[in-house]
């Protein structure tokens, strides 16, 4: 673990200021299993930022889930009121200015709809990408809510035992 030195996340630390601190690996935290690997946390811990765009006018909407959780689409249609579909990775470069696998839930290039997954409310910290695939940055649930604007919704795929 090292200090940010990748310009995403020198970007993600800058609009972070001074109470946080983003760090890099040598190793990948692209996917969730990665990232709580390195971290040597639960994958539930990793709130990963999945992208979505509205059918109607292709708003980005920014979806914080946890690690263990697949994102339900229908779910977060109804939280928000209209129909989103997934987002390419052309589409979440452009409106997030991140790579799929290091985009955090901040600094992004065009201001998005944020929605945070409820299951991370449990975790005393948590860890998101930090703007770089290898970068991420502890965080609360408290921080994450005020430093994205993002309200609490039910997203999770209903688990099949």
């Amino acid at each position: 673990m090292k200090p940010a030195t990748h310009p995403g996340a020198r970007h993600v630390q800058n609009v972070l200021g001074d109470g946080f601190t983003v760090v890099e690996f040598d190793a990948s935290t692209k996917t969730s299993a990665e990232a709580a690997a390195a971290i040597g946390c639960s994958v539930a811990q990793i709130a990963k930022s999945i992208v979505f765009k509205t059918v109607a006018g292709a708003r980005p909407v920014l979806v914080v889930a946890s690690g263990s959780n697949r994102v339900d689409e229908k779910k977060v249609s109804a939280a928000l009121g209209e129909k989103v579909k997934s987002a390419d990775a052309a589409y979440v470069k452009a409106t997030t200015g991140f790579e799929i696998g290091g985009v955090a839930p901040v600094g992004h290039a065009a201001e998005p709809v944020v929605l945070l997954d409820q299951d991370l409310q449990q975790f005393k910290t948590i860890w998101a990408a930090g703007g770089a695939g290898n970068a991420v940055f502890e965080l609360t649930w408290g921080d994450l809510v005020r430093l994205t604007g993002g309200k609490a919704a039910d997203v999770a795929k209903a688990q099949t035992p």
